[in-house]
């Protein structure tokens, strides 16, 4: 078995979207191939076949390597709930909630369980691509490092360094990120590699020599600066703010925003915009307003408050097309109330009131995959239109009289059920829901993204399937990132003859 490490100068340099690209690389080889982050930090999660919670950057990587997303890929995620607490979600499932300094105390406590489950990995695979996580130059927490060269050593993993040369300073970044390794950690850096280049290569070269002399290791590639429609690596995304098509989508981009990879589908709509609203100022007119997931929904609701983006919000649904999802659809509602303190102190607080809902918080989070239907009342002209996603969230709904469902689940984690989801006003143009990905199957998609080209006079479209499309992006981002890297060299030191 042979594995590799991709580390980088600093976080949202890269390093999600390279690991998938060697994933879908070495699959094109005929290997087969896992990818593996054992540290993973990030409001973006996914729920896996059997109920496990993961990180979506570890998601796309999976679909890289051509399997289905599982938690082992991701065995510890932190999902932050503020400056300097977060949950902490082992294998899976949640562990604690923890302070910063109580998670870094911790984290040696994981260091065999990583080991034990890697080994078993390293059975089941030819390759496994690993991903650090921020730089492993952050010389404070080195001694309880479990993610970056800590890991390194746990398995005995070959290291590539990846910089960002977009954000400029990349030979800086490289050449100071070596200088601050120890010497048993320089050894298990193999080259390195420069990301986001935009540009003729042929001036850079003078650069990529002085350093290879200064730091002695090769270059083994310069990636350019491409647009796929594929996930954001967590935190690099750029949030765009303009109106950029006829279909003017726009996102509350919340505090303690969270899921916002639910969007990603609309991207496939060729007539759609979508951008984020932080402000009064910028909310504008939409055709549909979207409040996405949060992890803290009572702090981002009396955010929303403050910054008075709620009345818009409520003055805008008089005509306009609203959607929540998840902690979105909680502040449609009446009321949310947190008896256990789960996310804050504060147990209660009124909501925008305009959903006749009510959302109180349990102990327990549900994780869960499921399937579902339309309600044929909310479906209009739209008949058997069929959703898929996950949920992610503490809170339990319960109906008022002038709420009806917007959503009948029909399978959970694979069992055939039946219960309501979600939530739609008397008028149809005030939604609710907790499936996250529900944009990505075809069918609510097109229902929703039609009506808003009904409502503008604009020629109604058959939606593209996300998967398919995701695929060919996919196969387009190995091909760039072969074309760009020494694959020769970075096979021979994993010790791996083609």
């Amino acid at each position: 078995m042979a594995k590799i490490m991709v580390q980088g100068t600093g976080s949202s340099v890269g390093k999600s979207i390279l690991v998938a690209a060697l994933c879908r690389i070495f699959k094109q080889d005929g290997y087969t191939v896992c990818p593996y982050k054992s540290q993973n930090m990030s409001l973006n999660s996914y729920i896996t076949l059997d109920g496990k919670e993961m990180g979506r950057a570890q998601v796309l990587q999976a679909y890289a390597a051509g399997l289905e997303p599982e938690a082992f890929m991701n065995p510890i995620l932190l999902k932050p709930s503020s400056d300097k607490q977060c949950q902490v979600v082992v294998n899976g499932k949640v562990h604690c909630n923890s302070s910063a300094q109580e998670y870094h105390n911790m984290k040696l406590m994981f260091a065999d369980m990583l080991k034990e489950n890697f080994e078993k990995l390293e059975k089941k695979f030819d390759i496994i691509v690993m991903e650090g996580a921020g730089s492993p130059a952050e010389i404070n927490l080195r001694d309880r490092d479990i993610v970056n060269m800590g890991m390194a050593e746990l398995v005995n993993a070959p290291v590539l360094l990846v910089g960002d040369i977009d954000k400029g300073g990349v030979f800086a970044s490289l050449a100071g990120t070596m200088l601050l390794l120890n010497e048993d950690e320089k050894k298990r850096v193999k080259g390195t590699i420069i990301n986001k280049f935009r540009g003729d290569v042929e001036l850079l070269m003078p650069g990529i020599k002085m350093l290879e002399d200064i730091i002695n290791r090769p270059s083994l590639g310069v990636v350019p600066f491409f647009t796929l429609q594929l996930e954001d690596e967590d935190g690099a995304v750029e949030f765009n703010k303009k109106v950029t098509n006829l279909i003017d989508i726009a996102v509350v981009k919340l505090p303690h925003i969270s899921n916002f990879t639910d969007i990603d589908a609309l991207k496939v709509e060729e007539d759609v915009s979508i951008r984020f609203i932080t402000s009064v100022e910028e909310f504008g007119n939409p055709d549909l307003l979207i409040i996405p997931g949060s992890k803290n929904t009572i702090e981002d609701l009396m955010a929303l408050r403050k910054s008075g983006l709620e009345e818009c919000v409520k003055e805008y649904s008089k005509a306009g097309m609203v959607l929540g999802i998840c902690g979105g659809y909680q502040m449609l509602g009446m009321s949310i109330k947190d008896p256990y303190e789960v996310e804050t102190s504060q147990k209660e607080i009124e909501g925008m009131k305009l959903l006749d809902i009510e959302t109180v918080f349990e102990k327990e989070k549900v994780t869960t995959r499921v399937q579902a239907f339309l309600q044929e009342k909310a479906m209009a002209n739209v008949e058997g239109a069929n959703v898929y996603g996950y949920e992610i969230h503490m809170g339990i709904c319960s109906y008022g009289k002038e709420a009806k469902p917007l959503f009948n689940i029909v399978k959970k984690n694979g069992e055939e059920v039946s219960y309501a989801d979600g939530a739609v006003n008397e008028s149809g143009n005030v939604m609710g829901t907790y499936i996250h990905g529900v944009f990505d199957g075809i069918q609510y998609r097109e229902y929703l993204v039609n009506r808003l080209r009904e409502k503008k006079g604009i020629l109604l479209k058959a939606s593209k399937a996300y998967e398919s499309l995701r695929e060919k992006e996919l196969d387009r981002l190995a091909e760039i990132v072969r074309e760009s890297l020494d694959m020769n060299a970075i096979y021979e030191s994993m010790g791996v003859k083609r």
